[in-house]
């Protein structure tokens, strides 16, 4: 159960309609807990829709981002929802599935292992370090790339926490953790 109840489908439809948050976002529980605050869902959808059409951070990049973020924070609501945009982006399972445990793998190129290590900088310090800047500037891209890699971590850092401190379920019928059920606090109970 949610901390804060979240709208009715029909009342979280009407209130996205008056700020022109897209329907698909408001079928969304964690949209459902949002409109009851209009203007706040309308600037987080504004801004998750600003990053998920991103012009200079590579997309596949970007869900990299999100997928490690969601299990590094143990976010089950991130692992799940991109679960099936990074596939259709051409993310593999198995690059997916490295995720977990990244810096043990061969799996992640140059550009990778450098978005991968400044998700990882900014959960430990709360900041990307210097030589992962570097990193990043070597092989991610411009600085409108490097600013939407930043903006892409803090955006859906932002979601993983609004989801795990207030509860926001999964949508009815979706199954957690793709593929095989298993959570970071199953793999390291205690961690999280």
């Amino acid at each position: 159960m949610t901390r804060i109840p979240l709208l009715s489908a029909e009342d979280s439809a009407a209130a996205a309609q008056r700020v022109e948050v897209p329907d698909a976002l408001a079928e969304l529980n964690v949209f459902r807990l949002l409109l009851r605050r209009e203007r706040l869902a309308k600037s987080v959808s504004d801004l998750l829709l600003t990053l998920l059409r991103g012009e200079h951070l590579p997309h596949r990049l970007r869900e990299l981002v999100i997928m490690r973020l969601g299990w590094a924070t143990g976010s089950t609501y991130e692992w799940t929802q991109h679960w099936r945009i990074a596939m259709g982006l051409d993310v593999t399972e198995e690059e997916l599935m490295a995720l977990r445990d990244w810096p043990a793998t061969d799996v992640f190129g140059a550009a990778e292992q450098a978005v991968l290590r400044a998700v990882d900088d900014v959960l430990v310090r709360g900041a990307i370090s210097p030589s992962t800047w570097q990193e990043c500037r070597a092989h991610v891209g411009d600085d409108d790339a490097l600013l939407e890699l930043v903006a892409a971590i803090g955006t859906w850092q932002l979601v993983s926490v609004l989801r795990r401190s207030l509860d926001v379920p999964l949508e009815d019928g979706v199954a957690p953790w793709p593929p095989d059920g298993r959570s970071p606090e199953s793999q390291h109970p205690g961690r999280l």
